[in-house]
């Protein structure tokens, strides 16, 4: 994959409960957006935390990057796939849509434990 792709919430909350290779969802909105609430077992993606997650990932894993509205995380995604990351996905709708198709969200700091 020389390039993002573009999946829907639906398919991306699919993709995290069904992949062999435990797909990994990023949410790169702003810490009070995240802390408030999130996609559930999101890791927050930042400029101070990219490290912690390129030294935890396998670079295989399917990665699902989401904003507010799914335009900022096509640059997101963009990057990571520039970073060698084979699988990345941006989440149309962002969490806004995943709000509205009630998916399961959480509060809080990110507990990334992969």
């Amino acid at each position: 994959m020389e390039q993002f792709a573009h999946i829907s919430v639906t398919d991306a909350w699919e993709k995290i409960q069904q992949d062999d290779q435990t797909a990994v969802i990023v949410d790169i909105r702003d810490p009070q957006s995240f802390q408030l609430s999130h996609p559930q077992g999101a890791f927050h993606l930042t400029n101070d935390s990219i490290v912690q997650f390129t030294q935890a990932i396998d670079y295989e894993q399917p990665v699902l990057v989401m904003c507010y509205h799914g335009v900022s995380s096509q640059g997101a995604a963009q990057y990571l796939i520039n970073q060698g990351f084979e699988e990345v996905y941006s989440v149309d709708g962002g969490f806004e849509a995943w709000h509205r198709q009630d998916l399961p969200v959480e509060s809080g700091v990110s507990s990334f434990n992969q």
